[in-house]
């Protein structure tokens, strides 16, 4: 069943403390988010009414400083895959490739951004933090099954029936219960719940995120193991096609 031909809802069934904002097929909700952010405040949802992607983003008001505040980029990476997990086939795998890639079954199919006021300081409390997330549902005909091996859409992968509006749905549901466990358990647990997809170079490799969210990849086999830098990854943005506006094929 090809998802384009889905109608698109003009609203969305969100859980209590999200307030909607729908652009047109041809707006941006990362940056349309953090434009507006300062006047929005915390719970705003902005999603675009496009047919073949799942983008959105929202707004969060942090406590902490930005260093410290960063990590609930992992949280809403976390409820993203969540999402995917909990709409897709049986026995199917929903990975990220650190920090901001989202696969499935191992092809690209979406990813993560994280944007913050640019003049904050790694020790000053951001006034906002906006995360984002854009999931490929349908190539909607640009491309044939099979042409682009590193990269599918939803609805080459047997969702059936499953439009965007019900993946932006699903996510608000998991990042508000996510959002609970870690303002009344701490962050742990979600943490742990994003490094478990985390995908691996090698199977025996042990992964861990360091205090300021980079990840420490250390070898089964011994010898130095590695880190990989939070903050560089979020500026590289490395899934995302900037022409295309969506995610790389």
């Amino acid at each position: 069943m090809a998802l384009v031909t889905l109608s698109t809802p003009s609203t969305l069934d969100l859980p209590p403390g999200f307030r909607t904002v729908a652009l047109r097929e041809s707006g941006d909700a990362f940056a349309h988010a953090c434009r507006t952010a300062g006047e929005e405040g915390a719970g705003t949802l902005v999603w675009v009414r496009r047919f073949d992607m799942a983008e959105f983003a929202v707004v969060l008001e942090p406590a902490e400083p930005l260093a410290e505040a960063r990590k609930a980029f992992f949280m809403g990476m976390a409820a993203t895959a969540d999402a995917i997990a909990s709409l897709c086939p049986p026995e199917r795998s929903v990975g990220i490739a650190f920090p901001d890639t989202i696969r499935f079954d191992g092809g690209l199919v979406g990813g993560g951004r994280l944007g913050w006021p640019k003049r904050c300081g790694e020790e000053e409390v951001p006034d906002w933090l906006v995360f984002s997330a854009c999931v490929r549902v349908s190539f909607a005909g640009l491309m044939e099954p099979g042409k682009v091996p590193n990269a599918t859409a939803l609805d080459e992968e047997g969702f059936e029936g499953v439009g965007p509006a019900m993946l932006v749905e699903a996510f608000a549901r998991f990042l508000m219960r996510f959002v609970d466990i870690w303002e009344n358990e701490g962050p742990d647990r979600v943490l742990k719940d994003y490094v478990k997809r985390l995908d691996k170079e090698r199977p025996g490799d042990s992964l861990a995120l360091s205090g300021a969210g980079d990840l420490v990849v250390t070898p089964a086999a011994g010898g130095f193991g590695r880190t990989v830098s939070l903050l560089d990854g979020l500026k590289a943005v490395a899934w995302l096609d900037r022409d295309a506006g969506g995610p790389r094929l």
